[in-house]
């Protein structure tokens, strides 16, 4: 498996050091790293942004750090057709939040440091 080059948010890098094989320079609350299995990392930094709380696209989008737009948009439907991630629309907005499915599916990650 190819190496790949991605910003992590801070928070979420000093949880997930199994995945990063090199760090970079750090670019505000994010790092820049060199990780391996890039499409479960990015699955993950999806997740955890909303395991805080629900999201409006825009603020999900930017905070998980994914940098394509398409790919960021690859991963939150691929979310979405596994249950791990709903979508709820509130007025004229949509907001997204994990579901328990989800919640699970990141605690196989993190509970490896508890």
């Amino acid at each position: 498996m190819k190496a790949r080059l991605t910003y992590i948010p801070l928070e979420v890098a000093d949880q997930l050091g199994d995945f990063i094989i090199q760090r970079d320079v750090q670019v505000m609350d994010a790092i820049k790293a060199r990780t391996r299995d890039f499409s479960t990392l990015t699955l993950i930094k999806l997740l955890y942004q909303l395991s805080c709380r629900p999201m409006a696209f825009t603020d999900l989008y930017m905070s998980s750090k994914i940098r394509m737009k398409r790919s960021f948009l690859n991963y939150l439907h691929l979310c979405l057709d596994y249950n791990f991630v709903k979508r709820d629309a509130v007025d004229d907005s949509v907001y997204y939040s994990i579901t328990e499915r989800g919640r699970v599916m990141l605690g196989l990650f993190l509970q490896k440091n508890n």
